[in-house]
């Protein structure tokens, strides 16, 4: 098979598969930052558990049991990724954003559902806690923009139908 026809079926594969490219990197990214998340803070610095209203026994099983949730979401995440693999549908710009979309997303959810409207936890337990919660959210929202503008821009190349060199995108 020719170069040519080789990316031809590439792209035609990634186009198919271009929602099950998104939908592998945003559970990778929200598997991941929950694993980020609970390994630093809940962890190693002990600012909070995952949920903090009750005794510290229950503390740490919240802990576990977000810390499974982490690890299904990343694994579900990298299966998917090495079926898009297999297939040759892997579209990896599509991929990245959505690991920062799914990424920042969470943390978005988790700095303002969890920490402010149910209060659940606490980023860390400060008087001045808004420090740290303005930090915790612009970094989700930083993380969501670069996902998106990542997203846009493969959506841009399929617009203009452009052949995509094989890992470029």
């Amino acid at each position: 098979m020719s170069t040519s026809a080789m990316n031809n079926k590439k792209n035609t594969n990634q186009n198919f598969y271009s929602s099950r490219n998104l939908w592998s990197g945003i559970l990778f990214g929200l598997g991941l930052i929950a694993f980020i998340d609970e390994m630093i803070f809940h962890q190693l610095l002990h600012w909070h558990h995952f949920y903090d209203k009750s005794t510290t026994e229950f503390g740490l099983i919240s802990d576990g049991l977000f810390h499974a949730f982490s690890w299904f979401a990343t694994i579900a995440g990298l299966f998917l990724y090495a079926d898009l693999r297999r297939r040759n549908a892997l579209w990896k710009t599509k991929w990245w954003g959505g690991v920062f979309l799914g990424a920042g997303v969470f943390q978005l959810y988790d700095g303002i559902i969890q920490h402010k409207l149910m209060r659940i936890h606490q980023i860390r337990y400060v008087e001045n806690v808004l420090v740290y919660d303005v930090i915790w959210n612009i970094g989700a929202i930083a993380m969501i923009i670069v996902g998106i503008i990542l997203i846009k821009r493969t959506n841009q190349k399929v617009q203009r139908k452009e052949v995509v060199p094989s890992g470029h995108a």
